[in-house]
């Protein structure tokens, strides 16, 4: 019984020194347990997005950063480089550098700052294709931790989407700022797509002949090089309209014409024949010399060449190999498509004209939208009249971009005209729809996202009038939103891919 005594004794001896352990505090005053508050920024410059985590500043704690730097451009992560932090204080501060990243993406710097007040935290990016530098202004460096816990708190969830940027980097994602811009009130309706002049040349027979196709399986969309041998009309053979023949017949009466010109020259020139008869004979000499000149022009093999003005496709071929063909038919047609015009037409009762016309949006083959005024295009013309036959308006456009759609083939236009009203924007891609109502994923920091309903007006090509809902200088999310709507249904939140 003695012994169970002593025994208890230790025991509770040991279990007080575990109670005063738990309320002890650490060196720099704050109970132990006690979690150091975190922060997160998130910037956007016009190349890159840094969202940067980090535990709150303390004099004489190493803070190591969680510094993730996306390219705006793909919404990739920056995979090469150096990333050098500064906290500066007037002309006084702290730098620490890393040469790469601690992973895709993500740049771990530390700083212990020596003592508390203000700050700027600069963070300054160099990779092999650009440099950026950004600031987060009014950084607090506190004097222990129990200040901060005090000023702070602890962390809370905030309640958003959780969708990490290691999610983001792995599928096509992407952000736009929300702005404000003109809109525009728009006529919706469509266009055909059609050659530009001087894209589109039809060759013809030089000669009568039999139709000789020098490239093998030429069929209508067939790239040519400007120069190359598409046809040969060949009248080797033929008892009448023989091209060798005639080309006998016409150097003939050029060598014949020719010497008649030069004997009446020196006559001329020495003043024996008038003018008049001089100029006869010189008349005759230029004819003659003309017709031998066209005639031998582009002759190989007893036949006429026809060859492609420009670089192109085939665009119509309305013969066969072995056809019979007069001089002047039309044998084939070599497009391009460098250069397009879009016509379309509407009712004459919007009074569209050159002067009110404001604008014009068309559809690429992949659904994107373009502006005319933004890609160097133009309006070429707007017709003034309509009858019985024509009863709507056309209007011709200038497209320099390659399209790359077949001509006759339509499209999608919006034509943009009267006085525009300044107002928020966004692009259309961005919308989420559920029968008839819109929402959008707005990104409320680097990893955090917020699904908003929005009241929308009128679409402008690619963009979209916000009327309610959101903010100017806001960031949604226009590619990728439907992943992030499916994280916000999952329940559960990823693990992070690195160590914060």
């Amino acid at each position: 019984m003695k012994y169970i005594i002593i025994v208890l004794a230790f025991l509770a001896i040991s279990c007080n020194n575990k109670t005063e352990d738990a309320h002890a505090h650490n060196p720099d005053g704050s109970h132990a347990g006690e979690d150091i508050p975190r922060l997160n920024h998130t910037i956007w410059t016009d190349k890159t997005e840094l969202f940067v985590e980090f535990p709150v500043l303390i004099v004489g704690n190493s803070s190591r950063f969680a510094a993730h730097f996306t390219v705006l451009d793909k919404h990739q992560p920056v995979r090469e480089g150096s990333v050098t932090v500064s906290l500066i204080k007037g002309d006084q501060g702290l730098r620490n550098t890393v040469d790469e990243p601690s992973s895709p993406g993500i740049f771990s710097p530390t700083i212990q700052p020596k003592a508390a007040g203000t700050y700027q935290l600069v963070f300054e990016l160099k990779t092999p294709e650009y440099s950026d530098k950004i600031t987060i202004s009014d950084v607090t460096v506190y004097a222990n931790a129990v200040e901060a816990i005090k000023t702070l708190g602890t962390a809370e969830d905030d309640g958003g989407i959780s969708f990490l940027k290691e999610q983001a980097w792995k599928i096509n994602f992407q952000t736009a700022p929300v702005v404000s811009g003109k809109v525009y009130d728009v006529i919706n309706t469509s266009g055909v797509w059609m050659p530009a002049p001087g894209s589109v040349k039809s060759l013809a027979a030089k000669s009568n002949g039999v139709v000789d196709i020098a490239v093998n399986n030429l069929t209508e969309g067939t790239k040519v090089k400007r120069g190359q041998l598409l046809i040969n009309v060949s009248s080797q053979g033929l008892a009448s309209n023989n091209l060798s023949t005639e080309i006998a017949k016409a150097r003939s009466n050029f060598e014949q014409a020719k010497s008649e010109y030069e004997r009446k020259k020196q006559l001329y020139e020495s003043k024996i024949v008038p003018k008049a008869e001089f100029e006869k004979v010189e008349s005759n000499f230029e004819i003659a010399k003309s017709n031998y000149q066209s005639l031998s022009s582009g002759v190989s093999g007893g036949g006429k060449q026809i060859r492609a003005p420009f670089d192109g496709y085939i665009t119509a071929i309305n013969v066969a190999n072995g056809d019979y063909v007069d001089q002047g038919v039309a044998l084939i047609t070599v497009g391009t498509h460098q250069s397009r015009v879009l016509k379309t037409q509407i009712a004459p009762s919007y009074g569209l004209t050159m002067e009110n016309a404001q604008g014009i949006w068309y559809q690429n083959k992949d659904g994107t939208w373009s502006n005319v005024a933004a890609s160097g295009d133009s309006i070429l013309s707007i017709a003034k009249e309509v009858d019985n036959n024509r009863p709507l308006i056309s209007v011709f456009v200038q497209v320099n971009n390659d399209v790359e759609m077949p001509e006759g083939s339509l499209t999608q236009v919006q034509i943009a005209m009267g006085n525009a009203t300044q107002n928020t924007m966004i692009p259309a891609n961005a919308l989420l729809e559920d029968y008839g109502s819109y929402s959008v994923m707005v990104q409320l920091s680097g990893e955090n996202f917020e699904r908003r309903p929005i009241k929308i007006g009128k679409r402008n090509g690619e963009n979209i009038e916000v009327l309610e809902g959101l903010e100017v200088g806001e960031v949604v999310v226009t590619k990728g939103a439907y992943q992030v709507k499916m994280a916000s249904m999952s329940g559960s939140t990823p693990a992070h891919g690195h160590d914060h």
